[in-house]
């Protein structure tokens, strides 16, 4: 039995659900369907409940994702997708013209009738290259998700949790990255100050996060955090009836894998957390892909695994249908796995004993129907088909069926750079995100503060230095003084010196003076006759 996949259109939303739709079951000879295929959809009432869809590379994984999201579109279901290949853009542009969708929809019998139709999209981009800026704070972010986008242990997470503590115990709003490098030299500066009340705090551990901030910045992830940040409600808006189409240009971001995953399971928690409790609904409120969903789960402290769980679990009561896209479904922790009612499954490879060990595990996820041999199907499926189970409306997954994707009525592949500057143009929120805006935060207010302070040292060291020179100039007077009087009291004894020296001086030499005057004129001093006498 082949199967053809879809969800009724919305003028179709009774128990009868008309076409068109993207699955459909029948028996085939070679390449055709007979007429007495049948239909198979994904409820739009239990589209919240969420899905998987898997399969290898290459086995058209991409093709259903595009179909899914405009079959959502065309509910008037908002969509929020990651574009990592960068060939999703094609879902803003009417299909046709694509020769192998041609044979498909003749394959399928569809060939007549069917309708071409593009979806309203919005572009997004956190470097703002190739879509609309999108931006978060670091305080929407939250200490747990930045640790892991930082790949910090226990400890550094700790005092990275402790900041945002000190952060938020003083007033300091942390928006982009130089808040929080601000932040962490304050709090290493003045680890003594914080001790007592928030811990110990070493200037290593300071040290290895700002230098995981320093990493991120090379990759770029300082483009994400900052003003204005992005509304989730821009997220959800439709245009005549069909929901808009989000679509994140990851082609860059995927470079960085851990900011990439974080960056969505950020999303999705803010979603979660915008969003009221909704209920059971008739269509989701909103539909997410998470694409390469594996990379969510690698290396991922059980702690978040938890956060994830949680998320997953709840956010369904919120109207919000979460889509993860992987390869294979071992890929997804069994307690998220099990929150996951709409499988869609395309072909794995078997060519090791661990690929033919993750065929099993995966055929063993679907409720078993005895016309199909799960197992032995998942190895032989084409381009384009694949292994389905969806709720029915008492919320029961359906016995797997084997199926063909009917191609999406939107274009196939990117769209030209001309036509994305069209559509960042023409779109809902232009011009909103595009201007960095840098009010006062955590950085200036420190800024501030540490200039307060170096002026107030610098007017305590200015008084020391006068205080210090009075004291020195005091001192100076008063040896100078000392030295006056001294120089008074030697002057006062030099003089006495000089007056009896010079009578002492005067007798004598005078009387020597005397003696030799009369006594060379009385012939004195000499008893010696002249030769001549």
């Amino acid at each position: 039995m082949v199967v053809t996949i879809g969800i009724p259109t919305a003028t179709a939303l009774n128990k009868t659900f008309g076409k068109p739709s993207m699955w459909r079951v029948g028996k085939t000879n070679k390449s055709v369907l007979k007429k007495d295929a049948k239909e198979c959809y994904l409820l739009p009432d239990k589209a919240n409940r969420h899905g998987l869809i898997t399969g290898a590379t290459g086995t058209g994984k991409t093709i259903t994702l595009q179909r899914l999201a405009q079959s959502f579109s065309q509910l008037g279901v908002p969509v929020f997708m990651a574009d990592i290949k960068g060939d999703l853009t094609g879902i803003s542009q009417v299909g046709g013209g694509n020769q192998r969708v041609e044979d498909r929809l003749t394959m399928l019998g569809l060939k007549d009738g069917f309708t071409y139709d593009d979806c309203p999209v919005t572009l997004w981009d956190v470097f703002g290259e190739q879509g609309h800026p999108l931006r978060a704070t670091v305080s929407e972010m939250g200490p747990m998700l930045l640790s892991r986008v930082l790949q910090l242990n226990d400890t550094q997470s700790a005092v990275l949790t402790m900041c945002f503590k000190i952060a938020d115990d003083g007033g300091l709003m942390l928006l982009d990255f130089k808040d929080l490098r601000a932040l962490l030299q304050h709090i290493g500066e003045n680890a003594d100050q914080f001790q007592s009340e928030y811990g110990n705090v070493s200037k290593a551990t300071i040290g290895a996060i700002q230098r995981g901030l320093l990493e991120l910045e090379s990759q770029g992830a300082e483009n994400f955090f900052g003003e204005p940040a992005v509304n989730l409600g821009d997220f959800m808006q439709t245009i005549s009836g069909k929901g808009v189409v989000n679509i994140l240009a990851a082609d860059k971001l995927f470079l960085s894998p851990k900011l990439y995953s974080t960056f969505l399971l950020w999303l999705l928690s803010e979603l979660f957390e915008m969003l009221p409790e909704a209920g059971d609904l008739e269509k989701p409120k909103l539909v997410f892909f998470f694409d390469e969903a594996h990379l969510l789960f690698n290396d991922t402290p059980q702690a978040l695994v938890d956060k994830i769980e949680q998320v997953v679990r709840l956010i369904r009561s919120k109207g919000v249908g979460v889509y993860f896209v992987t390869q294979n479904p071992v890929d997804i922790p069994e307690s998220i796995l099990g929150q996951l009612g709409n499988r869609v499954q395309h072909a794995l490879r078997a060519f090791t004993p661990k690929d033919q060990k993750g065929v099993r595990a995966a055929a063993e996820t679907f409720r078993q129907n005895p016309e199909v041999n799960v197992e032995t199907a998942i190895t032989e499926l084409g381009v384009g088909e694949a292994l389905l189970s969806f709720l029915d409306d008492k919320g029961t997954p359906t016995m797997v069926e084997r199926a063909f994707v009917i191609p999406p009525p939107s274009h196939i592949g990117p769209v030209t750079p001309e036509q994305r500057q069209q559509l960042l143009a023409n779109s809902l929120v232009a011009g909103q995100y595009e201007n960095v805006v840098d009010r006062e935060s955590a950085y200036e207010l420190l800024k501030a503060k540490a200039e307060q302070m170096a002026q107030t040292q610098a007017a305590l060291d200015a008084q020391v230095a006068a205080q210090k020179e009075e004291e020195e100039a005091q001192k100076q007077a008063e040896r100078e003084a000392k030295e006056a009087e001294k120089g008074n009291a030697t002057t006062k004894a030099i003089g006495a010196f000089a007056t009896s020296a010079a009578r002492a001086i005067g007798s004598n030499v005078g009387r020597q003076i005397v003696r030799g005057v009369l006594g060379s004129l009385l012939g004195g001093g000499s008893k010696k006759k002249s030769s001549w006498w």
